[in-house]
This record gives C-alpha cells, structure tokens and sequence, in this order.
C-alpha cells in the first residue's frame, strides 16, 4: 500500500517547492516509486514534479473538488507507487475567504500528515515558536529547517524546538537551490536550463540534509477508491490540444480524465507554426505566456491559418487566458507593441498596463460548451480587455463568497473563451 504526506509552509516563498522537488528526486534515486501532486490551482509546479519523478503529477484542489474527488485522484496516483507527496500552496492554512480551501483542508480531507518547512532566513530563536503555532489545531507531522544560514545559526535554530524529535533535518542557503520567476511564477520546467542538473543537485543537496527514512516514517497509508466520473466532460471526441511554452497550463487531471473517458488528445505547437489537426472536432488553447511570443504566433501564419479554418469548418474552439487572448483581434505586450492575432472573436488583449487579477471563482453559462452549467475555477493573470465589440458573455462570475463579478469571456459562435481557468 502508498504512503502519502502534505509538506507545507507558513507562508509563500519558504522554499518548500525546491525542498519538495529535492525530496521526490532524492527518492527516485534510492529507488522509491514516487509520485506527487500540488495543491491548489497552480500551473507550474506540477511540471517540475513531472520531471523529478517521471511521473504524472495532478492538482488536488479541496475548494473547487468534493472530499470524494480528491481522494479518488489520490488513489489514482498511488497505484503503482510506494509513496505520493503533495506539495501545498501559500501558507498552511490560506485559502479562499469563505469555504475550505487551504493545504491544511487538503490535509485533513486525504487524512495525511503535514511535514512544515520553515524559512529560517530571516530569524533565530524565534524558529521555534513558529513551530510551535502552526502546531495547532492539528499536530504537524514533522518539520524541516530550511535556508539556514551556517552552522552557528543552526544550532541557535535548533535548540528552540526544545529537542523536538519530529525534526527531519536542516538545509542550509545554497544557490544551487534558486529557481528563476516571472510574473505569473516560476519560469516553466520546459525553459529551465538543465533542468536535470538542477534536480540532482536539489536531491544532493536535500537529500543529504533531510532523514529521508524518517520521513517515509511519517507517511500515512493510501486508501484505494473508486474511479469517479470526469469533474467535466471532454470537448469532444477528438480534442487538438496547444501545448508549448505559450500554451502550458492546461490541467493534467482535466486531460487525464477525457483520456480515460475515451477521448483522443492531439496535441499541437502554435509556436512551431503547426496548425491543429485537421481531423479534430474541438481545438483546446489553453492559458500560458502569449504575451512573451506575441510577434512570433502573428507571424505564424499555418497555425492561424488552421485556427480560422476550423471555426469555419464549425470546430469548437476553447481558449482558457492566453488561449482566449490569441483568440482575438491583437495583443499587446508588455512593451505597447500590437500584434494581430486570429481575429475569431472581437476583443484586444493589452499587457502593457498591468493589472492582477486573481482569486478562485464560480461560474455560470449557457452556450454551446459542452460543460456543466455550473462550474469552478480560477482567474490569475496581468492583462486585461483593451477593447472589445460584440459577441455573447461566455460566463455569468462571482468570487469565491458569491459576490457577483458580472459577465466574463465571449463566445461568438462555435469559438468561445474567457481568463478563466475551468477546475471542476
């Protein structure tokens, strides 16, 4: 039977994805079959998971998926491993304003135990007590020391945990352990110079820092479930699926499972200037980083070639954020440059004037999207809507209290799109 673990932390940028990615490394390497998941509606981080451990790697999201679903894509990833570790988001207990949404919800939904990596950076004794109040109300598994600075500061680090033998170790500051960013987070694993000698370094460096034994130790059985149906039904028999470095952010569990539901998925490199299959009854552009190749998907002339064909042809076309930004009439980018795009649907995307927009949202519709009219998801990006004309509101949003956020997306026919990403 699989073992699983949560390793969380009290805030955003305590290095627990590198701590994590290290971990699930150093395992592969002693011959643990290890898979993950990530907590929440990240994008990038399950990539980088992928590549540490040659395995897939899905979101677990306790706001937008029933305590049933997640422990169904838990069993799911458990099958054929020894050991699943999920990776939390922001701190331990963040969330949504209203509803459970937190890694700790995640953690009590699954019935595992949290591991809390702690940045010690920027403080001594005061280590201690910050263990000491996230241990309540639910007792930390264990705990790892991270980013310490020597060994004069480790010492002072733990001599304030009292002796507290559920600590599986110290990593200390290492820039072999940095990872690049952008606006939208980590830079993408597949534009991640040596990647590989990146992960073997982090297993090097973890590995020989963090008691990897006591933290299988630590780890809970893996009920197995059943498979439950699709959270949301495929687009279609035959899907096109975008995917490259400007269309990376498609959700491993939505495309798992269409494939399990019997639907093929094609995919396709809009920045190779490969047009869609031909052959597909639906075109799926998911969210990514349009705005960094504006000018080379406008001069890719096969595949907005092939993208207008289809709409003409009747395809469902989809575009989630940046799919839907090169849906179309132009973009501009971060620089104030324009640049036409496939001219499907009648609105200008601009990036030149940031503006964040995030948070979990609730979604209604009524267009041909073969969806559920109710639905969840997430909205995170900088650009905005420079101008638009016509078409019918794809979406009727709120936040995550239910405060009414109005009219979102367009649809114009058989091609639809909208900034939201769809989670269940």
């Amino acid at each position: 039977m699989a073992r699983g673990v949560v390793i969380a932390a009290p805030c955003s940028g305590s290095g627990k994805t590198v701590v994590t990615l290290g971990i699930l490394r150093a395992l592969r390497n002693r011959g643990v079959k290890v898979a993950s998941a990530k907590a929440g509606p990240d994008y990038i981080d399950p990539r980088f998971h992928e590549a540490a451990t040659g395995r897939p790697c899905f979101n677990l999201d306790p706001w937008a998926m029933s305590g049933a679903k997640l422990r169904a894509y838990l069993g799911e990833l458990a099958q054929g491993a020894d050991m699943v570790i999920i990776e939390g988001a922001m701190g331990l207990f963040d969330g949504p304003e209203s509803g459970k949404g937190s890694t700790a919800d995640l953690a009590n939904a699954l019935g595992l135990g949290v591991i809390l990596v702690v940045d010690c950076s920027a403080m001594a004794q005061s280590s201690g007590a910050v263990v000491r109040g996230f241990d309540q109300p639910r007792p930390l598994a264990a705990v790892i020391l991270n980013r310490i600075a020597g060994a004069r500061h480790g010492r002072i680090v733990r001599s304030s945990l009292d002796g507290d033998r559920r600590l599986l170790g110290a990593v200390f500051r290492s820039k072999a352990l940095s990872l690049p960013s952008r606006h939208l987070g980590l830079v993408q694993a597949n534009e991640k110079d040596d990647l590989e000698g990146f992960l073997e370094s982090a297993a090097a460096v973890v590995g020989s820092s963090v008691d990897l034994d006591a933290l299988l130790d630590v780890a809970r059985p893996i009920k197995q479930t059943h498979v439950s149906p699709p959270l949301v039904p495929a687009l279609g028999k035959r899907i096109a699926l975008a995917s490259d470095r400007a269309f990376g952010f498609a959700y491993p569990h939505l495309l798992h499972d269409w494939r399990r539901a019997g639907s093929e998925i094609v995919t396709f490199s809009p920045l190779a200037d490969e047009e869609p299959d031909p052959h597909a009854d639906s075109i799926f552009l998911p969210g990514g980083y349009p705005e960094l190749h504006a000018a080379r998907l406008s001069g890719n002339r096969r595949f907005l070639r092939g993208l207008r064909a289809a709409a003409q042809r009747g395809v469902l076309i989809y575009g989630e954020c940046g799919g839907f930004m090169v849906l179309g009439d132009y973009l501009i980018d971060g620089e104030g440059a324009r640049y036409t795009m496939a001219g499907l649907l009648p609105i200008g995307t601009s990036f030149a004037n940031r503006q964040l927009h995030l948070g979990y949202r609730l979604f209604r519709h009524h267009s041909a999207l073969p969806f559920p009219s109710e639905l969840k998801g997430h909205e995170f990006h900088y650009s905005s809507i420079d101008w638009q004309d016509g078409g019918e509101p794809l979406f009727h949003a709120a936040d995550a209290s239910g405060n009414d956020l109005g009219a979102m997306g367009m649809a114009r026919g058989n091609v639809m799109g909208s900034y939201a990403h769809i989670i269940s």
